[in-house]
């Protein structure tokens, strides 16, 4: 990593304050207050925070640093996660509705918190069958179904490990993350919904099992009513299986440190690495982030529009929604088919209160216009979320004002898979800059450094680093402990995480995310974060969307490339282009300098919606595109 330090050309000054209602009714009311106290006492703080949760056995010590990077949290503790996210709310809230499900083709389940114990004991009682045991590991390669959540917690509350696939990877994705975790059992659906057509699972599975001696055996959820091959005393229906099982199930007592689940992450290149997340911890910081960011009351309706194979869906569609006692939205259902409205007409239909979802998705409702979230009551939300990668200016501010209509703060955060949970972010108090991430959680020591790991002073970019553990750090990653080390501990000098992305902090603290450390672009000796030129590109009124990559130059080192995706209604030509081009070096100064721009319908992004910067630089340069698992279409 290079010592230089980054230039900073974006200027936002806006600046929105929380509303008055919106403080009388918050968790937490003075937010600088507790950043105060829990920086002077981090373990005091999140000890408080894994007080409220139930316990089988209380931990000995907070946290053991004793072999640095490997912390280990709430040691001694034992516990499981089931017991919190299900079990506790059968006292006080037992026929609420914990999922609320919507098909694509509008299909409804509604599961209140008694169902989903009793469906969670006999799958958990089905897998034991099996002969699945505490450690072993499940892979699920299923849609964003009900079945998902229940297998994930049914694995957690028999002390077995869920490895989740995302259902839209290929057959060879799926089977080297069944290899690396030699998964004893698949559980996966027939088939699923995609913008009207019927997608096959189960074929994937078979091709990809072929190649897997581990898997013994198959489970299939009828979702499709899709006909598909069964292997007799390999494949097993789970209609079938659960419908013979008793509805209880003891949940196991795991140790604090004990593995939850492995979710695989690719990285730019090379082999998945399989992070891994623990009870104890993961529990605390998933539950404390969920209660306070999104600041859960009773009667709320939450969606997280995620899918439950991302982290975003582990964490806050399915463990952190569960454990605070909401209603949780899963849905098939993406933006924009049968038209684009749809996720405005299930806001409106199912009363959400609470909408979490990631700019790439806001992006590409602003390039349909504003006409369809016009056309539904949008009044119940109260609060918005935005994860996945930095938000800019532009696509805030559309977001807060066409469908917060300015009345919903928007609490935009930043984590990772690794982090398994929010640590950068506001609370509903905060007042929010647009584009930028707000401060570090309460509890975490977020930094800016260069590259000799010295701290930079404010509005300089540099690494975004973390610089005290917390409690849902990931333990390690699976059967590579050394790959963890390297990747994460070891790129800067100093004893901190690095999480791979470049910031800046402004004057009053906060974090503004410039991109990710791989894709700075340098250009006449300045080093400029991909998200600030792509900002500067989406405040031009006819561009939706935008991606920027650095192209080589014998002058400059580099120059820019732009991939411009157009508003509706906009067409492109060469004089659109000029505009544009004028445009953002008004913004960003001559440093901004934009060799071409090419329109497109759409950007190639990961299934989660991050933008795959790799695959146009390889294509603008010539060269291999490399690993494209990932790859959404």
């Amino acid at each position: 990593m290079s010592e230089e330090t980054l230039s900073t050309l974006l200027k936002e000054e806006r600046k929105f304050l929380p509303r008055k209602e919106v403080i009388e009714r918050a968790t937490v009311k003075d937010w600088e207050k507790v950043i105060k106290e829990a920086a002077e006492n981090p373990l005091k703080f999140w000890e408080e925070a894994a007080r409220e949760m139930e316990w089988f056995q209380k931990w000995e010590k907070v946290l053991d640093d004793s072999n640095k990077p490997f912390f280990r949290w709430f040691v001694g503790g034992k516990c499981n996660i089931t017991v919190n996210a299900v079990d506790r709310h059968l006292k006080t809230r037992a026929n609420k509705v914990a999922i609320l499900f919507e098909g694509e083709p509008g299909d409804v389940r509604k599961i209140t918190y008694a169902e989903l114990h009793k469906e969670v004991c006999k799958f958990a009682n089905a897998l034991k069958n099996l002969g699945v045991k505490k450690g072993d590991r499940v892979t699920t390669y299923l849609p964003n179904i009900p079945e998902q959540a229940i297998t994930m917690l049914a694995c957690a509350r028999i002390g077995a490990i869920h490895s989740v696939v995302y259902a839209g990877f290929s057959k060879e994705a799926l089977r080297d993350r069944i290899v690396d975790a030699e998964a004893k059992v698949v559980v996966t659906a027939d088939g699923t919904f995609r913008r009207g057509k019927t997608i096959l699972l189960k074929p994937t599975v078979d091709e990809a099992v072929a190649a897997c001696p581990s898997v013994e055996k198959v489970v299939v959820v009828k979702r499709a009513n899709a006909d598909v091959k069964m292997q007799p005393g390999k494949d097993f229906w789970y209609h079938e299986l659960v419908a013979k099982e008793s509805g209880e199930c003891k949940a196991e007592v795991m140790e604090a440190t004990d593995p939850l689940f492995i979710l695989y992450t690719s990285g730019t290149t090379g082999k998945p690495k399989g992070v891994v997340h623990v009870h104890g911890g993961y529990m605390v910081g998933v539950h404390r982030t969920m209660k306070w960011i999104f600041d859960i009351k009773e009667e709320d309706i939450y969606w997280c529009t995620a899918d439950a194979g991302w982290i975003t869906g582990h964490s806050y569609i399915v463990y952190g929604p569960l454990m605070v006692g909401t209603t949780t939205i899963m849905s098939e259902a993406v933006p924009d088919y049968p038209q684009p409205d749809r996720w405005w007409s299930m806001v409106e239909k199912h009363k959400v209160t609470v909408f979490y979802t990631a700019p790439t998705a806001i992006r590409a409702m602003m390039k349909n216009g504003e006409e369809w979230p016009n056309k539904h009551d949008l009044s119940t939300l109260r609060l918005l979320g935005s994860v996945g990668e930095p938000i800019n200016p532009e696509a805030w501010h559309w977001y807060y004002r066409v469908i917060g209509k300015e009345k919903c703060p928007i609490m935009d955060t930043w984590w990772q898979t690794e982090t398994g949970m929010i640590l950068i972010t506001p609370l509903p108090v905060s007042p929010l800059k647009p584009g930028s991430a707000t401060k570090p959680f309460p509890g975490i020591i977020a930094d800016i450094v260069d590259g000799s790991g010295k701290s930079l002073p404010a509005n300089q970019g540099g690494f975004l680093v973390i610089k005290s553990p917390w409690p849902a750090m990931m333990a390690t990653i699976y059967k590579d402990p050394d790959r963890y080390v390297q990747t994460y501990w070891k790129k800067l000098p100093g004893d901190f995480y690095v999480a791979g992305d470049v910031a800046r902090r402004d004057e009053d603290g906060y974090f503004w995310v410039q991109g990710r450390a791989d894709d700075v672009l340098k250009i006449s000796g300045h080093r400029i974060g991909t998200m600030e030129v792509e900002s500067a590109f989406v405040s031009h009124p006819a561009v939706a969307e935008a991606a920027v990559v650095g192209v080589p130059d014998e002058v400059k080192g580099e120059v820019i490339k732009a991939y411009v995706i157009l508003k509706a209604g906009q067409k492109s030509s060469p004089d659109l282009a000029e505009d544009i081009k004028k445009h953002v070096r008004k913004e960003l100064g001559p440093v901004a300098v934009i060799k071409d721009i090419e329109f497109r319908d759409k950007l190639p992004k990961t299934r989660s919606g991050k933008i795959m910067r790799r695959v146009l630089k390889a294509e603008a340069t010539g060269k291999p595109i490399g690993d494209i698992t990932t790859l959404e279409d």
